[in-house]
C-alpha cells in the first residue's frame, strides 16, 4: 500500500473516532451539573425559576441532549465553537487569546526535555551499571515519582520565594519597568523558566528511561556486534547505526506525550497562574461554561489524533524497513 493511500485510510478511520470522543465528552459534560443554576446562585429574584427557564431556552439547554449535540456538531464543522455562557464572547476568540501561551510553554518544555534527556539516556546506556548510570536511573525514577504540580510548588518555593530569582506567576510582568534589561522577550523567558523546568523534569525522566532501555536492547543486536567486530568507532556505532532504531519507541511516546502534556496543562498552569488553555479550562469547569469546555476538549482531541498520525508517518522515515501495508 502506498504512503498516500495509507494516510487517506488513517484519516478515514479518525473520523468515527473523533465523533465517538465528541459524543462521550458532550454527554459527560452535561452530567456535571446545571450551568443555569450556577449562574443564578444567590440571586434574590422572586421569580427565580422563571429566570432559569428563560436562560435554558436562551442557551438551548431546554432541548434534548442529542438535539444540543447535533447543533453543536453542525456549528463545529463550520468552525464555530459557539459563545461562552458567562462572557458571551465567541469561544474561537477566547481560545485564540490563550492558545499561544500554552503552545509556547509546552513546546519549550518538550524541546528542553528532548535536548537534555536523549543524550543522557544514550550515555547512561553506554555506561550501564556504572555510578553514572545509577545516578541517572535513580534521578529518573525520582522525576517520574514526583507529581508535576508538586514539582511546580517546590520550584516556586526554592527559586521564587527563597532565592527570588524567578517570578512565581504569570507569563509577563505587569509593569514594563520590571522587564529584565527593559526587554519584553527576556521578560517572557524569565517567566517561562520555572513552568518549563517543572514540565520538562517529569518528561525528561520518562525520555531518559525510554531511550536508555531502547539503546540497551539495540546494542545487543547482532548487527551492532558485527559493526564492533569490523572496527567501527563507538560513536559511529551509537549515532549512525543504533540510535535510529532506538528512536522508534521514543517517537511513539513523544507523539502520545503531546496529548498528555496538554491534558496536564490545567495543573501546571493553575500552579503558576499561567494564562493558557489549561488555566482557561479550569475556570470554565468551575463555571460549567459548556461551550468553552467542549471547545478545548475537542482541540486537544484533534491535536492528539493528528500527533498519532504524524508519528506513524515518521516511522518510515526513521526506519526504511517499515512498509505502509
Amino acid at each position: 500500500m502506498g504512503f498516500k493511500r495509507y494516510v487517506a485510510r488513517r484519516l478515514i478511520y479518525l473520523i468515527p473516532l473523533f465523533f465517538g470522543i465528541s459524543i462521550l465528552n458532550f454527554s459527560l459534560m452535561h452530567m456535571a451539573g446545571d450551568p443555569v443554576r450556577l449562574m443564578t446562585l444567590g440571586n434574590p429574584s422572586l421569580n427565580i425559576e422563571q429566570v432559569r427557564n428563560n436562560l435554558r431556552i436562551y442557551y438551548g439547554l431546554d432541548k434534548p441532549i442529542y438535539v444540543q449535540y447535533a447543533k453543536w456538531m453542525s456549528n463545529f464543522v463550520r468552525g464555530d465553537l459557539g459563545n461562552s455562557f458567562f462572557s458571551g464572547r465567541a469561544v474561537n476568540k477566547i481560545i485564540g487569546l490563550f492558545a499561544w501561551e500554552t503552545v509556547k510553554l509546552q513546546l519549550a518544555a518538550l524541546i528542553v526535555a528532548l535536548v537534555i534527556g536523549v543524550p543522557i539516556g544514550i550515555y547512561s546506556a553506554k555506561k550501564q551499571y556504572s555510578k553514572v548510570d545509577f545516578v541517572v536511573t535513580s534521578s529518573a525514577i525520582l522525576g517520574i515519582s514526583i507529581p508535576i504540580f508538586y514539582m511546580g510548588i517546590l520550584l516556586i518555593i526554592a527559586f521564587s520565594f527563597y532565592l527570588g530569582l524567578f517570578p512565581s506567576f504569570g507569563a509577563h510582568s505587569l509593569q514594563t519597568s520590571r522587564y529584565p534589561l527593559g526587554s519584553s522577550v527576556l521578560d517572557s523567558l524569565w517567566h517561562l523558566a520555572l513552568p518549563t523546568l517543572a514540565i520538562a523534569w517529569v518528561s525528561m525522566a520518562l525520555y531518559i528511561r525510554l531511550i536508555r532501555s531502547s539503546m540497551l536492547e539495540v546494542l545487543r543486536q547482532d548487527y551492532i556486534l558485527a559493526a564492533r567486530a569490523s572496527g567501527l568507532s563507538e560513536n559511529t556505532i551509537i549515532f549512525k547505526h543504533a540510535l535510529k532504531n532506538a528512536l522508534i519507541p521514543l517517537v511513539t511516546y513523544v507523539g502520545i506525550s503531546v496529548g498528555l502534556l496538554l491534558a496536564g496543562a490545567p495543573m501546571t498552569e493553575t500552579v503558576f497562574t499561567w494564562p493558557g488553555l489549561g488555566w482557561l479550562y479550569v475556570n470554565a469547569v468551575t463555571q460549567l461554561d459548556f461551550p468553552v469546555i467542549m471547545g478545548i476538549n475537542m482541540i486537544i482531541t484533534l491535536i492528539i489524533l493528528a500527533a498519532n498520525l504524524i508519528v506513524d508517518m515518521f516511522y518510515g522515515i526513521i526506519d526504511p524497513r517499515i512498509r505502509y501495508e
